[in-house]
């Protein structure tokens, strides 16, 4: 009798560890995958991949939610870069720029809502402006920064990660900048949520990885490089011009006005339900009356916060990227001899490093290239 319970109890443990087996060799694979990603961001999107988002999310909203800024102080962060500011508090700027809109019954900081050019052609026309300002009355500290490309200045590429939009899709051009394109090189960003939570698709001349759908905000990218903000099939739509496109949730901003319901977020329509009062690090992008390109990121913030943010640099037509600190990455890229590049964050507070995008990354994202 002990020897048969034994027995049992040795084939108990086997199917125990062959029950564990599969899952461990998947998540040891999902370490050692190739793309830059950090342990903690591998393992989070393991799980997350294997059943546990409902988990994860809510472990997300219980974390960031708590994390309320105080009402009262300095801002957190005020370093986008940028040289030669020129004012454009209170009036609109020959220069085709949007007039940054600061908070009401709030003395103005220095150069706070000034766009300063922060990148330029070898003949000094502006490639790229940058400025900050303070996006949330309730906590003074949290601000945020607004990046700038000049319609007709710039070219919008979308490229794929080693991960998403798929994992192992293959790429012509790898999974970084391309080298060809480095000497060229102007700015590299983040693209949106994982495909599986960005209820959208992505799709290129040379892959159409996930089919699009309808209704959801999109960066529409056009044969001349220049990019289009809006809802697929309602506003914008295919045509021989779009060689790529990339959607993330709804849009928070609609000709001009930031959209009802995103502090109820119902069916979940910008991420999962009450994930929007989250203050973390958010991004979006966006155009302005002129057709300027521009993207917003700032740390403690909610979705609401972000749309006002993207609302006061003068986006008119605007969607959420990403969130969370190891996600929200905006780098001005100064390419110099030799095939060299170097970046600087558009916020000093920005986690992500400097070269992200030109080492093989897990995610999919955006660069720019001057025309």
């Amino acid at each position: 009798m002990r020897r048969r319970r034994r027995i049992r109890k040795r084939w108990i443990a086997l199917a125990c560890c062959l029950v564990l087996v599969v899952p461990a060799v998947s998540y040891v694979r999902a370490l050692l995958y190739p793309g830059n990603a950090t342990f903690a961001v591998r393992t989070v999107e393991w799980f997350r991949d294997h059943g546990g988002g409902k988990l994860i999310d809510a472990v997300e909203t219980w974390r960031y939610s708590r994390q309320q800024p105080p009402a009262t102080g300095a801002p957190a962060d005020t370093t986008p870069r940028g040289v030669a500011p020129r004012p454009t508090i209170g009036r609109p700027t020959a220069t085709g720029l949007p007039t940054v809109q600061l908070l009401p019954r709030t003395k103005r900081l220095p150069l706070e809502g000034t766009w300063a050019v922060a990148r330029q052609s070898s003949t000094g026309k502006p490639l790229l402006w940058t400025t900050w300002f303070r996006a949330d009355p309730s906590h003074l500290p949290v601000s945020a920064a607004a990046a700038l490309l000049p319609r007709g200045s710039y070219h919008l590429n979308l490229m794929p990660g080693t991960r998403e939009p798929v994992v192992g899709m293959a790429s012509h051009d790898g999974y970084s900048v391309p080298a060809a394109n480095r000497s060229a090189l102007v700015a590299t960003f983040n693209a949106g949520f994982k495909m599986n939570d960005s209820h959208g698709g992505w799709w290129t001349t040379a892959s159409a990885a996930v089919p699009l759908v309808d209704g959801r905000a999109s960066v529409v990218i056009l044969r001349d490089g220049s990019a289009l903000i809006g809802t697929w099939n309602r506003t914008v739509r295919m045509s021989h011009d779009v060689v790529a496109v990339r959607q993330n949730l709804d849009q928070v901003i609609v000709d001009d006005r930031i959209v009802n319901g995103l502090t109820t977020n119902a069916n979940g329509r910008w991420g999962t339900v009450r994930s929007q009062f989250q203050y973390t690090w958010r991004s979006g992008l966006g155009t302005d009356a002129h057709g300027n390109l521009i993207y917003v990121a700032g740390n403690k913030l909610t979705l609401a916060t972000l749309a006002d943010a993207m609302h006061q640099a003068g986006i008119v037509q605007g969607m959420e990227l990403d969130i969370h600190s190891a996600m929200v990455s905006f780098d001005i890229e100064r390419p110099g001899p030799n095939g060299t590049v170097s970046g600087e964050r558009l916020l000093n507070s920005m986690n992500s490093p400097t070269n992200r995008y030109l080492v093989d990354d897990q995610r999919d994202f955006f660069y720019v290239t001057a025309k």
